[in-house]
């Protein structure tokens, strides 16, 4: 791992402070980018001051975005945190084209990277300590790893991982929580771990007991509230809260989210706009809810806002 730079300390000091958001990218109807939806909303995520944003990501709809459209949303990102937070875009595909995006982040001033897992094919241990040593000798920007999907690393590799220049940390997606617990105890002193789970609410609990506090929250692309109410009951142990909201609301949703592929972000997408936010469709191969679960999500996000004491 590279010194502990600017970055560390700053991604660090959010994960204690925060939850890490992951704004939705905007479209419009006809499906092409609105940059001024996306200014939008993510200003409102910022006003909920979360310990880091992550634009051009998996609830971003990194997959579906070209080049220019990822060099908008980044610089957005950009301009709108003004330096309050970092700013961990997305990258990934094939390492020559995870290059491409990093260099594009590169210019428009983010802080680090997040490499998303690479394309289609399942690879052996050392193709993907490769794919990571390509990416981070062609970029200055630091470097998450994102192990889910076809993605998984072992203690050795994680150790030879780390120990390439500007690769800070780790993000997880599996929730093997016996193979996680084997690579915070493989890693350096220092090395930055995240729960990268979807809706990482749910285990959240579990994640910190292998010394994995930090979490993404896509419920915090577009119920602010409850994502900040939980994540207060959890930093004060309070399980009377994080069971209510639980129980109540994140279990629910989850088995919503768990009825359709894609639900993790195209559910996502429809209740920010039940909120207002103007982030509009998802881009194919997603496909936006259907009637029926649209009602039920209304009703859930109600009943969570209830909880916490806000507004639908």
């Amino acid at each position: 791992m590279g010194l502990d730079t600017d970055t560390v300390r700053r991604l660090r000091e959010g994960m204690a402070r925060g939850v890490l958001s992951f704004p939705l990218t905007s479209f419009r109807a006809d499906g092409s980018l609105d940059p001024d939806g996306f200014r939008a909303h993510l200003a409102a995520r910022l006003a909920a001051a979360p310990g880091a944003v992550f634009p051009a990501c998996g609830t971003g709809e990194f997959f579906s975005l070209d080049e220019d459209e990822y060099r908008r949303v980044v610089r957005i990102a950009v301009e709108e945190t003004a330096g309050r937070v970092p700013v961990v875009a997305g990258t990934g595909y094939g390492w020559a084209q995870a290059l491409r995006f990093a260099r594009i982040a590169e210019e428009e001033g983010a802080d680090a990277l997040l490499v998303l897992p690479h394309y289609l094919v399942a690879a052996p241990q050392d193709g993907l300590v490769a794919q990571l040593e390509r990416i981070a000798s062609g970029t200055r920007l630091p470097l998450v790893a994102y192990q889910r999907g076809q993605v998984a690393f072992t203690p050795d590799s994680l150790r030879r991982v780390a120990a390439l220049p500007g690769v800070i940390g780790l993000k997880d997606g599996h929730s093997d929580l016996d193979r996680l617990q084997r690579l915070t105890l493989a890693a350096p002193e220092g090395f930055l771990f995240f729960n990268g789970a979807a809706t990482a609410e749910i285990q959240a609990r579990a994640y910190a007991a292998v010394g994995v506090p930090a979490y993404s929250s896509a419920v915090h692309a577009f119920a602010p509230e409850i994502a900040d109410a939980f994540f207060t009951a959890l930093t004060a142990d309070d399980r009377g809260t994080t069971d209510k909201l639980l129980r109540d609301f994140y279990v629910p949703f989850v088995e919503l989210r768990d009825r359709m592929p894609g639900y993790s972000v195209s559910l996502v997408k429809a209740a920010a706009r039940l909120r207002g936010a103007p982030v509009g469709p998802v881009r194919a191969p997603l496909t936006d809810p259907a009637a029926a679960d649209l009602a039920e999500l209304r009703t859930l996000l109600t009943a969570g806002l209830d909880l916490v004491g806000a507004a639908l």
